[in-house]
């Protein structure tokens, strides 16, 4: 008789995946995204897809407008502190502000959560962040992936990317016709947002500094807190003034700052005209400046140096649009504006005047 095999029976969970984690996460998460509900999410979390009925969502002539990003290195920062309450609101800001620049109400949003070994807690605060960030993005969190992959990642470490479905009516796109004359109006950033930090961590290494300290620039909070301040979510502030057709155009300043993103929204033979005194540079920006003795043109190709949006409009709808945004209590400057550019033909190009200096104290 053969003898008896006595090795033990392999499991999913001997190769590092525990199933029943999976599980309760999303248990644990469903009071944070049943927060996010709107009208035209149809289902509850947990099927195989995400389903959202667009004509309860108010919609006669849609257009569907798709955007995807991740948060990057500003990760690094999170996985320093072990904070991960922020972050997920992050993930939000970086897909939704691009669909508003092409005129979109964010309607819903999905996230894939990758790690190598899941932390439930860890998982739990960043997915909680998400939801956050769609009550303020006033999109359904609709579903979302964990996937926990062994040896894929460093301990404690994670990535996260997210993907979201906007919707515009056909004759409300953005960016529309932009002409000379057209005021830009800056809307104020939180902070550093997401981009960028590859060159701030490292400054913060090649210096020696530590996370824990007090921040240079802001003593109420820890340097790495004061780094992690979340990105600034526009959808509700601006989704009025596209409505009723009084925004040109949008831009998000992201990775290239206000150098290279305002271009983008700019026919040929058109210029922007940016005046630097017409704000001043916060706090935690004049400080990198300091630290890395930065140019300031490198400075405005990498960092939004306190502006996280800006919008172009015909000089009659400014005094409307700036009334809004101070109603609201949203921070807005006019900053500049469009110009025919020396050259027929030339591609747009940003263009600076003045100076850009920290606030007086």
């Amino acid at each position: 008789m053969a003898e008896k095999d006595t090795r033990d029976s392999y499991t999913y969970q001997n190769a590092g995946v525990d199933i029943d984690a999976g599980n309760e996460l999303v248990d644990s998460i469903k009071p944070a995204v049943a927060d996010t509900m709107r009208e035209g999410v149809m289902g509850s979390l947990g099927g195989f897809g995400g389903l959202f009925d667009i004509a309860a969502a108010g919609y006669s002539d849609p257009i569907l407008v798709a955007a995807t990003d991740g948060v990057g290195t500003k990760l690094k920062i999170a996985f320093d502190l072990n904070k991960h309450d922020t972050i997920g609101i992050d993930l939000v800001a970086m897909c939704v502000n691009d669909l508003i620049v092409q005129g979109a109400e964010p309607l819903f949003f999905l996230d894939y959560f990758a790690t190598g070994k899941l932390s439930k807690e860890v998982a739990r605060e960043v997915i909680t962040g998400i939801a956050e960030g769609c009550k303020q993005a006033g999109c359904a969190l609709i579903g979302g992936e964990t996937a926990e992959m062994p040896g894929m990642y460093a301990g404690g470490e994670y990535d996260v990317a997210g993907f979201s479905v906007g919707a515009a009516e056909r004759d409300r796109l953005l960016p529309a016709e932009v002409n000379e004359g057209d005021i830009i109006l800056g809307l104020a950033s939180s902070g550093i947002h997401s981009n960028g930090f590859s060159l701030v961590r490292k400054l913060v290494q090649d210096n020696n500094l530590s996370l824990q300290d007090p921040a240079p620039f802001d003593e109420t909070r820890t340097l790495g807190e004061a780094l992690l301040e979340p990105t600034r979510i526009y959808a509700k502030q601006v989704i009025g003034g596209i409505r009723a057709g009084k925004v040109s155009a949008l831009a998000h300043i992201t990775g290239g700052g206000i150098t290279e993103n305002v271009p983008r929204i700019l026919q040929t033979g058109l210029d922007a005209q940016i005046d630097l005194s017409a704000w001043d540079l916060p706090p935690v920006f004049a400080w990198l400046k300091e630290l890395g003795d930065i140019e300031m043109q490198e400075m405005l190709r990498t960092f939004n140096c306190g502006i996280g949006m800006i919008l172009v409009a015909p000089k009659k709808n400014i005094p409307l649009l700036k009334k809004s945004f101070e109603d609201s209590g949203e921070p807005v400057f006019e900053i500049g504006h469009i110009s025919k550019s020396a050259t027929p033909g030339e591609e747009p190009r940003t263009q600076y005047s003045g100076q850009l200096s920290p606030a007086s104290n």
